[in-house]
This record gives structure tokens, C-alpha cells and sequence, in this order.
């Protein structure tokens, strides 16, 4: 019950804060800092016993430390959450960019095709010229007979 004021009063601090501009490419480097700090922004609130002692606790200073970490915590989940964000942009190309990859891929294809009609004309005159070449050689012969 503790830990759920400990949240609602940190929601209440938090103030709502502007959309951020795009960040430039995350490094594996960036996420586990984020890691890193997420972890230790953490490991001060995880002890049960001793949140429960200090929300039960009349010293002021305990609850502020509480806050802060939850707080701190709070700030590190949300970096390691813009660097997720920002790894998925950059697999999700937009929209005209994968449309040009595909017309891109389609012509391509298309390319290929017509070379492949081409050999196969090419090698179909070939056939009806040596046809022509043998159906006027045994016409002959059998004029000759």
C-alpha cells in the first residue's frame, strides 16, 4: 500500500514536459548507460523491508528519499524507453521509402524479364531460320527426285 502512494505522489510531481526532438542514432554504448542508470536508479528502492520502515517512519527526509529515487528511476526507465523508440525508427523506413525500395525491386524484375523475352526471341528467329534453312533444303531434294 506503501509503494502505491510512493508512485501516485511521484506521477504528481512529474510535470507533463513537451514533445522531444528526434535523438540521433542510439549507440550500444547509450543503452547500456541507460541500463546502468535504470539499474541504479533502482537498487535503492528494492529493499521491502526498509520502504515499508520508512513509510512508516515520521521523518520527513525519508519520504523525500523514497521520492527521489522513484523519481530517478522514473527518468532512467524513460531514456531507456526513447532509446527503444528511436532503434525502432530507424528499422521502420517510411512509407515513399519503402515504396521506392519496391518500385525500385519491380524494375528490377522487370529489367530482367525483358532481357529474358529477348534471349527468347532472339533464339526463336534463330529456330525459324535454320527451319526455313532445312524446309528449303529438302524442298530441293525432293525437286531433284
Amino acid at each position: 500500500m506503501g509503494d502505491r502512494q510512493v508512485v501516485d505522489t511521484v506521477d504528481q510531481q512529474l510535470p507533463s514536459s513537451p514533445p522531444l526532438p528526434p535523438p540521433p542514432p542510439p549507440s550500444k554504448d547509450d543503452m547500456i548507460s541507460c541500463v546502468m542508470a535504470l539499474e541504479a536508479a533502482l537498487l535503492p528502492c528494492l529493499p521491502a523491508k526498509e520502504l515499508q520502515a520508512i513509510d512508516r517512519s515520521p521523518h520527513p527526509s525519508h519520504q523525500i528519499d523514497v521520492d527521489r529515487h522513484a523519481r530517478d528511476f522514473m527518468e532512467a526507465a524513460k531514456k531507456l524507453q526513447l532509446y527503444f523508440i528511436s532503434l525502432q525508427r530507424e528499422d521502420k523506413p517510411s512509407k515513399a521509402e519503402m515504396l521506392k525500395k519496391e518500385i525500385a525491386l519491380m524494375e528490377d524484375e522487370l529489367n530482367e524479364k525483358n532481357e529474358l523475352i529477348k534471349k527468347q526471341e532472339h533464339l526463336i528467329q534463330e529456330w525459324k531460320k535454320e527451319l526455313t534453312d532445312q524446309l528449303d533444303k529438302h524442298n530441293t531434294e525432293l525437286n531433284r527426285v
